[in-house]
């Protein structure tokens, strides 16, 4: 049986951020988590737009895209880290990204994802 989580549908945070430059991704990512249970979920495209929200709302998980435009998310998942919110990392380059070694045990989805692997990294969120 799986859990329930605190503000969310059975096993998925209630509350997640996308961190997604491309729009036609992250409405891709919105619906789908939606679809998985997800209550709420918040949009952005830059790394001082993530910062900000974290800031002033914390989410419970987030989905990092590696590369926004001429900046890379790594101070965003620098901070997530620090409050121990669970986050992934979203890229379509594949192995040739380079993720820094403090971040290299953390999950990663290839662009495109299958509903199937979003939905697996959301239910781990909290394990």
């Amino acid at each position: 049986m799986i859990p329930a989580s605190p503000n969310g549908s059975a096993g998925v945070p209630a509350q997640v951020l996308i961190v997604e430059d491309d729009p036609i991704i992250a409405i891709d990512f919105e619906d789908r988590l939606l679809g998985f249970g997800v209550t709420s979920v918040r949009t952005v495209g830059s790394v001082a737009q993530a910062l900000e929200v974290i800031t002033k709302r914390p989410p419970d998980f987030a989905l990092l895209d590696v590369e926004l435009g001429r900046e890379k998310s790594f101070a965003i998942a620098d901070r997530l880290a620090v409050l121990k919110i669970p986050f992934v990392f979203v890229t379509g380059y594949g192995a040739e990204t380079s993720i820094p070694s403090q971040f290299a045990a953390r999950p990663r989805l290839q662009k495109p994802c299958s509903s199937e692997a979003l939905e697996a990294a959301l239910r781990a969120w909290g394990t």
